[in-house]
């Protein structure tokens, strides 16, 4: 079986994302999607929808480090999500799709897995 390569949808400069922050990116089709950039300039991406709450929240979550795992704690009731795997850190059973993010030229993009 060969693998498709991903779609990618160009979401903003890179500048535009201050470190340790995230911005909400509406893919085609309706997908809401959360892009986080790290103090490393490290880019992630995971579902922006917040399971516990069901509000579209987590890129205004706050971004920060657990043991050396980046999250992002929920706005809402603050459970935690791991942001290189979706998984909350509070509740295992819980998760949130992950993206694949790459920057061409100096433009974030946004892929479908």
């Amino acid at each position: 079986m060969t693998r498709t390569a991903p779609a990618w949808t160009p979401v903003c400069p890179v500048a535009a994302i201050a470190p340790e922050t995230g911005v909400a990116v509406l893919l085609e089709g309706g997908e809401q999607v959360a892009v986080f950039r790290s103090a490393d300039d490290t880019l992630r991406a995971i579902g922006n929808i917040d399971p516990f709450s069901g509000a579209a929240v987590l890129a205004r979550g706050i971004v920060g480090d657990l043991g050396g795992v980046a999250v992002v704690a929920s706005p809402m009731h603050k459970q935690r999500f791991d942001l290189s795997t979706g998984v909350c850190v509070d509740d295992p059973a819980v998760a949130v799709p992950t993206y694949p993010v790459r920057v061409r030229g100096a433009t974030i993009e946004v892929g479908r897995p």
